[in-house]
């Protein structure tokens, strides 16, 4: 079973029995460690994508799922969990330029949603770099604000950055739902019996990681690229929760408020009925 994860403590955490084989009856698994951004590419392949299993952000759903199926656990979501966007002084981002991960993200979708309703003057140009570059470019005046995610929400007052705003705080505030960040998805040719059985797995993988913590930690601290250990504890405990266990009523109402949200500014394609079950 080939697939693709990042190499972040939360997907570390969540995969590593799984990974070794310690989940019974559950397929071996092949793991590629891959930042979001280009599973999210991977994604958009299709039926030509080699991966059967892939961590994606939500916001690219609408564009994989006639190939790829959401499943129902693996992925992170929460609450007091979103993204930043960081500036080097308080200031309006009206005709400012903004670093943003990715245009497919999820932390893009909840900064156009955000600025639509707080910036309605527009802000002046987004550009794209890797999410570790991106601060230290606030820094240094390269751009004006920053949109921030991962372990950035712990670590961004190293560089001497000003949270401008919190992404979490604008969705949470206004739909009292939690925040849709990452997703599992996993090919529907695999058919809907061993979908099920994937998803299985994940579940297991999980509560062994909660039942016993260290067991992952070499695992989690060798692909964390030396982030302190102090911190990968802290990005475990805020985006692996609940809702890796099973999204839930509120997990899934949180994926289909986002993607509709959306998908009324124009920034993805409006979902089907049925595109978030198989």
């Amino acid at each position: 079973m080939k697939i693709a994860y990042s190499p972040c403590p939360n997907d570390t955490f969540v995969f590593h029995a799984w990974a070794h084989g310690l989940v019974p009856d559950a397929p071996a698994l092949d793991v590629t460690f891959a930042d979001i951004d280009i599973t999210n590419t991977l994604a958009e392949q299709g039926a030509e994508c080699e991966y059967d299993v892939l961590k994606v952000s939500y916001a690219v759903l609408p564009w994989v799922l006639d190939e790829y199926a959401l499943l129902p656990c693996g992925g992170a979501l929460g609450r007091g969990c979103g993204p930043l966007v960081l500036t080097r002084d308080p200031m309006s981002l009206a005709g400012k330029t903004v670093a943003v991960p990715s245009e497919r993200s999820t932390a893009y979708l909840l900064f156009r949603l955000w600025a639509a309703a707080e910036v309605p003057e527009g802000i002046g140009k987004v550009v794209v770099m890797p999410f570790h570059e991106i601060m230290p470019a606030v820094r240094d005046g390269r751009v004006d604000a920053g949109l921030v995610i991962h372990e950035a929400r712990f670590t961004y007052q190293q560089y001497g950055l000003h949270k401008l705003a919190d992404m979490g705080e604008h969705w949470e505030d206004t739909t009292g739902l939690p925040i849709p960040l990452g997703a599992i998805i996993a090919k529907r040719s695999l058919g809907a019996e061993q979908l099920n059985a994937l998803a299985d797995a994940i579940r297991t993988s999980v509560r062994m990681a909660w039942d016993d913590p260290a067991a992952s930690r070499d695992y989690v601290l060798a692909h964390s690229q030396e982030m302190d250990p102090a911190v990968a504890d802290q990005h475990i405990g805020l985006y692996v929760n609940e809702f890796t266990a099973d999204l839930g009523e509120d997990g899934y109402a949180a994926v289909r408020g986002l993607l509709t949200r959306a998908a009324a500014e124009g920034l993805v394609p409006p979902l089907g009925p049925d595109a978030l079950t198989f």
